[in-house]
Formats: C-alpha cells, structure tokens, sequence
C-alpha cells in the first residue's frame, strides 16, 4: 500500500523526514525531490566492478547544463531523507521521461532506514539541458509486512555527497585508491617549463 500525500504529512518528524521540506513539492501520493548543482562522470573508459572508477565533477550553473546522450551522470537530490518503519522509493517524473531523461538507470528501490540523499543514474535518450535546483523525481513510500531490520550498509548508509558505485567492496573488500590530481591549466604547466622551453 502507497502512502497518500495526506499521509506521508502525518508521518513527517517521525518515520519519514525530508530536509528540507515544502509544502509545495507534495503531490497526491508522492513528494518531489530537486536536483543538486553537481554531478559525477566516470573518467574510465571502461567501468571495472572490481575497483574504484575514478570520477570528475561537474557544476551545473544556474543557466543550465546540456547532458549528452552515451553518457552516464550521477546527480544527488537536494533533500536528505530518513525513512522508518515504510519503504521508500524514487521514480522520475512523467514530465522529466517526457524529455527522453532517465532519473535513475535501475536503482529506484530504497530500504527501510535508509538515511541520506539519493544517487541518481542520469541518461539522456537525446541532448536535454537540465538546471540547478529543478523537481527532478518523486519520492513515495510502501507500508511493509513482517519484522523489520533496518538498512545499516557501510557503503551507502548517512552518505554526504554522491555516492558513485562501491559494488568493489562487496567482491574483493578494496579500498578505493586515491584519485590523483592532476593540474593542466597554463599556470601549473608554465610553473613546469625549463628555461629552454620558455623561450
């Protein structure tokens, strides 16, 4: 059973918070959730499950950003949510698939506990331009049957920022490596010139 919009008020403060909340964002049967400022991309040309991809990050500017098609983004709402005793679950907005943009490539299925803000996997059937702070995908909520455990995963669980993939700690327990920073402005490259090379 799906909570009603009614309902999912009710149930603010105790099994579910949303942070920040308003008013406005809540639908019949759902609430939206709005789109952070910044996305993920995988630097890889091949993502291997084994390790930890190294990712770029990318401002969205307030005039708007064009996604690709081909590529994947990962994005983050806004809101930070913690959900007891229902299970929560994102789906995109009909009018956001209406545009050709998938919001989430499979993992739309939350826990019950889980506590943070959600990764979204961002696809763009064609180029569509996106922008900060827009209601990019609706959260609803399940009644759930039977003795509950709550989410408690090391990897996800009260998570910051976007979560790219930690799938590699569940198949070989590495730790993710430090990605290297490396400088290509002018600046750090004229800082690098032998006197020879500057002339």
């Amino acid at each position: 059973m799906i909570l009603s919009g009614n309902e999912i008020r009710q149930q603010l403060g105790s099994n579910i918070i949303i942070d920040p909340f308003d008013e406005r964002k809540l639908n019949p049967n759902s609430y939206n959730l709005s789109l952070h400022d910044e996305l993920l991309v995988y630097e890889e040309v091949v993502l291997d499950m084994r390790k930890s991809n190294r990712v770029e990050r990318v401002h969205v500017p307030s005039e708007g950003l064009v996604l690709t098609p081909n590529q994947l983004y990962l994005g983050r709402t806004v809101e930070r949510t913690e959900t007891h005793n229902l299970v929560p679950m994102i789906e995109g907005r009909s009018s956001i698939g209406r545009l050709g943009l998938f919001v989430h490539v499979t993992a739309g299925f939350g826990d019950v506990g889980f506590c943070g803000y959600w990764t979204l996997e961002m696809f763009a059937v064609q180029p569509v331009k996106i922008y900060p702070g827009v209601s990019i995908c609706q959260l609803f909520f399940h009644q759930i049957m039977g003795d509950i455990t709550e989410y408690a995963s090391d990897k996800y669980q009260d998570n910051h920022d976007i979560q790219p993939s930690m799938l590699f700690r569940e198949l070989n327990g590495e730790e993710p490596a430090q990605q290297m920073h490396l400088e290509f402005d002018a600046e750090s490259l004229g800082k690098r010139r032998t006197p020879s090379q500057a002339r």
